[in-house]
């Protein structure tokens, strides 16, 4: 029952309501309620509390998490192994760009080898992600950077990636071989989030050539972004995965920038101790497609 208890405290943590915790368990919400007054019971202390955000873990809340998430993950592992490890859970962190472009028709093509495994893909930043496989509340992560290096994690690359100065077909950069960064100079730029990657990579590379970048719009998602290039609004910086469809269709066009760039890959990362039972490794295979 213990683990019953932990993986409603971890759901009502993950959405910060007890009644959204009970809608994705599928309990009422005076047994979610009755769980964690029992848990708090068994562990001698308070471990939510009520704040203007919703539901949030005390002290000993947030110190009980990590091992609840890992007590889950080893439940799910050893169900999987017993099971002849082709049934159970495979939860994936990805960054939205590869959870919207990479992963769709590869987890189609695992699905049909795999149809008892249950998938769970939990978009979010790169950081987030790589703590979320580090703490076992996730088995995999898909991230999009430079080589990624780790002690506790293994990172395969799976392909490299390059980067485009994305306009409309009909800006005057859309007719250059490559873009330098003096032309981007008081260009407006609509940029993914803070925490992006690549959007540091541009930065970087405008400020060391003394460009003050003219960051016009931020858009958390990739449509967003594209949409507002379509318009004419502005001019983005996207790796090419995520405008394929538009370049072959000739709805954007996409420019390198010239100089030296650090190159970019799509990784995917998991723990070094993590047991490759047979979903798994196959799951791993493919990503490498």
């Amino acid at each position: 029952m213990e683990l019953t208890y932990l993986r409603t405290f971890c759901e009502v943590v993950s959405s910060g309501s007890y009644t959204r915790a009970a809608e994705q368990l599928g309990y009422a919400q005076s047994s979610v309620t009755a769980q964690i007054a029992k848990l708090e019971e068994m562990y001698g202390a308070i471990l939510l509390e009520r704040s203007g955000r919703g539901m949030i873990p005390t002290f000993a809340g947030n110190n009980l998490l990590p091992y609840a998430r890992q007590m889950l993950a080893l439940s799910e592992e050893a169900k999987a192994i017993i099971a002849g490890g082709d049934r159970g859970v495979v939860s994936i962190g990805a960054i939205e760009t590869l959870a919207a472009y990479y992963l769709p028709h590869r987890l189609h093509s695992y699905r049909a080898q795999y149809p008892e495994v249950q998938l769970r893909v939990q978009p979010g930043s790169e950081e987030g992600i790589i703590a979320a496989v580090k703490d076992k509340s996730a088995d995999f992560g898909l991230i999009f950077d430079v080589p990624y290096a780790s002690g506790e994690l293994v990172s395969l690359p799976l392909r490299q990636e390059p980067l485009y100065v994305v306009t409309h077909p009909q800006h005057p950069l859309a007719a250059v071989e490559k873009v330098a960064p003096a032309l981007l100079g008081g260009e407006p730029l609509v940029l993914t989030e803070e925490s992006c990657t690549y959007r540091k990579q541009l930065l970087h590379v405008l400020r060391e050539s003394g460009i003050t970048p003219c960051i016009d719009m931020e858009f958390g998602n990739l449509e967003g972004i594209k949409q507002a290039v379509r318009h004419q609004w502005g001019t983005a910086f996207l790796p090419r995965y995520a405008i394929e469809e538009e370049l072959r269709t000739g709805i954007l066009t996409a420019v390198p920038l010239t100089g030296e760039q650090e190159k970019f890959y799509i990784q995917l990362v998991y723990r070094k101790e993590l047991r490759l039972s047979p979903a798994f490794g196959h799951f791993i295979e493919a990503m490498q497609q």
